[in-house]
């Protein structure tokens, strides 16, 4: 029933396509916005590449402060050489001169105040250089929507980059990027729109002072943007409202772009209209908003990509309703290559089994959180239990799915028609057969003629007692998946060739039979759709 709907939503997004003034409505179910998929633009930002870099500089008007270290050095009728580190009465010492007052003193007149002590002792035989070497840290609170509010050490001259990233940058979806404030003795001194830098590099210098405070306001309006983009991110708008065409200049849109879709809620429902593009100027974007570019253009070619062992390009473009033979036909392959075994790879199959492992992992998820138990000390155990489930259900998440279509040795290619951003991966002949998952020692052996599944586990330490030894995959070099289930006397145990790979999947240890079963099925999708072998807990 679910994949019914599932489809049918999927039909009527794409008739809205398909038309022009065409207005669909649909019941708001869940909030298309903040998904867990969506990422707010500027969020990649924060990943710790700002905290390590000092930007010591030097600033002719910058006052000198107690800690402040100058470097002083005298030669002529008297040398000397030192760092002095300006003392708590703002004073420093050089011998045979005295102590001399720093403090406050500015930068552009440290020389001559050096210089005029110096007179007071030696003759004009004697000379002086003299610079600031290194300025004492100073303490910036960062507070707002950060992830970690606190007092951060720096030098004045560092940018408000460095303080939030050490703060661990902005919550996503809390703190504004776009309404970043300074604050001095209580008094707003600065303005800071980080959207300047992230689309202009521009990023306007500003010397901090001991106690100022960088402020994170709360983010006020937002909308989402999708489809044919480079930045297919949520986006902060800088007031309550903007046109579409003011968020082109952000989007990056694809030059096959001339439509866009508005999706706006209306009580309790989402209503989205389709409009071309030259009327992006015309149409306002509120807070919470989607707009969906398109290029709703007749493709009358594919592009593909051809990957593995091969002599030929590496990328086509063919007229549309190419078949995999054709292609295939025109490859110009090598001795090495293992044309038997060829495997085709398709982006929207890998969204569908990505969409089918969502769903399951929901519904374990679902099932996990609300399952009842009799006494406390099985609430305990459930518990516990719940928490190893959800840990691995953020890990199965995390999965990409390949999106392999499975070409049997038999398939007439000829009807095998290429869609547009198809992979074709030609494998090379090999030797090995690769045995992974729950076994001693994991790893690439020498294909042996007619030597059994067994055999190879076997060899590589045989089982370990995590796996599941009726749930053993054997995948062939072209990808089809047949399980074998070990524990059972069987005469027609699958042929291992070279080039397959063995893959042991991981036994549930649950105390309840419908989440051991659902776990298994989940960890054979994995490793049906992704060819990796993950434990369950």
């Amino acid at each position: 029933m679910k994949k019914s709907i599932l489809l049918l939503l999927l039909f009527l997004s794409l008739s809205t396509l398909s038309a022009l003034e065409v207005e669909t409505t649909t019941p708001k179910e869940e909030s298309q916005l903040l998904t867990h998929t969506k990422h707010y633009f500027g969020e990649q930002l924060f990943r710790g590449h700002f905290t390590t870099p000092s930007q010591f500089r030097q600033n002719p008007n910058y006052l000198l402060k107690v800690g402040d270290i100058v470097n002083v050095k005298i030669w002529g009728a008297y040398t000397f050489e030192g760092d002095l580190t300006i003392d708590d009465k703002g004073n420093i010492f050089i011998p045979q001169v005295g102590t001399i007052y720093l403090l406050n003193t500015s930068n552009k007149s440290l020389q001559s105040t050096l210089e005029a002590s110096l007179k007071k002792v030696f003759n004009d035989k004697v000379y002086l250089y003299a610079n600031v070497k290194f300025y004492q840290p100073l303490s910036i609170f960062v507070s707002g929507g950060v992830k970690d509010i606190g007092l951060y050490n720096g030098f004045a001259s560092d940018s408000v980059l460095q303080f939030l990233d050490k703060a661990h940058g902005i919550i996503p979806g809390v703190g504004s990027y776009r309404h970043i404030q300074i604050l001095r003795h209580k008094r707003v001194v600065k303005n800071i729109d980080l959207y300047n830098f992230l689309l202009h590099g521009s990023l306007s210098p500003f010397r901090f002072q001991q106690g100022d405070v960088i402020l994170v306001k709360p983010m006020r309006s937002f909308v989402e943007v999708e489809g044919d983009v480079g930045r297919p991110y949520i986006f902060e708008l800088k007031g309550s409202h903007t046109s579409v065409k003011s968020i082109l200049r952000y989007v990056l849109p694809k030059p096959s772009v001339n439509q866009f879709i508005h999706t706006k809620l209306q009580g309790n429902q989402e209503l989205s209209r389709a409009y071309p593009l030259k009327e992006a100027s015309r149409i306002t974007l509120h807070k919470g908003e989607k707009v969906t570019f398109v290029s709703n253009h007749y493709l009358s070619s594919a592009s593909i990509t051809i990957e593995g062992e091969h002599q030929g390009l590496r990328h086509l473009s063919v007229p549309k309703g190419t078949s995999l033979y054709d292609v295939l036909s025109h490859i110009k392959f090598s001795p090495l290559s293992n044309i038997q075994s060829t495997q085709l790879f398709r982006k929207s199959v890998a969204t569908m089994q990505k969409e089918l492992l969502l769903t399951k992992l929901k519904d374990l998820e679902a099932r996990a959180l609300t399952t009842d138990s009799s006494t406390s000390a099985e609430a305990t155990i459930r518990e516990k239990e719940s928490a190893r489930i959800l840990t691995f259900i953020e890990r199965a998440k995390k999965i990409t799915p390949r999106g392999q279509i499975v070409l049997s040795k038999t398939q007439d290619l000829r009807q095998t028609i290429l869609e547009d951003g198809d992979t074709i991966y030609i494998p090379r002949k090999s030797n090995l057969v690769i045995v992974q998952g729950e076994v001693g020692i994991p790893n690439a052996l020498s294909y042996k003629a007619n030597q059994s599944l067994e055999s190879y586990i076997e060899a590589c330490g045989g089982f370990t007692q995590r796996a599941d030894k009726s749930n053993v995959l054997l995948v062939k070099a072209n990808g089809q998946v047949i399980a074998q289930d070990t524990t059972s006397f069987s005469f027609s145990s699958p042929k291992v060739e070279a080039g397959d790979s063995i893959l042991v999947l991981s036994k549930t240890d649950t105390k309840d039979l419908l989440l051991t079963k659902d776990i298994t099925q989940i960890l054979y999708q994995i490793a049906v759709g992704a060819a990796v072998v993950i434990n369950a807990f």
